[in-house]
């Protein structure tokens, strides 16, 4: 069992730090409920693949599974996640920014604000307190 000495490869290690941002959010909106979770499952599944096919990519996972989980919850929900800058108009989403790139972010593109990075919108909207 010599054949590698490091467990997690730097692609699963992209993969599960990607997820936990991603389910951060989701918990920090309370939204983070078995079904959901399981969007989040499919999610690192399918990128999976994608980053085996392109490694250097590895850096831009957490906003595609975040982008593919928004797309997920529209489909069977509505809009996630709700813009908390925002305290008049109708309700509207966050974007992910870069699209694809590093360091992802939420942005609030009716107010021109980044809101918080994804996995921190707990701290950017004061956490999950009970309503």
């Amino acid at each position: 069992m010599s054949a590698g000495s490091d467990p997690v490869s730097p692609l699963e290690q992209a993969l599960h730090a990607a997820r936990a941002l991603v389910l951060a959010d989701l918990v920090a909106q309370e939204v983070a409920e078995a079904d959901v979770v399981s969007m989040v499952e499919d999610s690192v599944v399918q990128r999976r693949w994608w980053v085996e096919q392109w490694p250097d990519g590895a850096a831009y996972v957490a906003g595609l599974i975040a982008q593919d989980v928004q797309d997920a919850l529209l489909e069977r929900y509505g809009r996630w996640p709700l813009c908390p800058v925002c305290g008049t108009g109708d309700p509207h989403a966050l974007d992910v920014e870069p699209e694809l790139g590093p360091d992802p972010r939420w942005v609030c593109h009716k107010a021109g604000v980044r809101v918080a990075a994804v996995g921190a919108l707990g701290a950017a909207t004061g956490g999950s307190s009970p309503s």
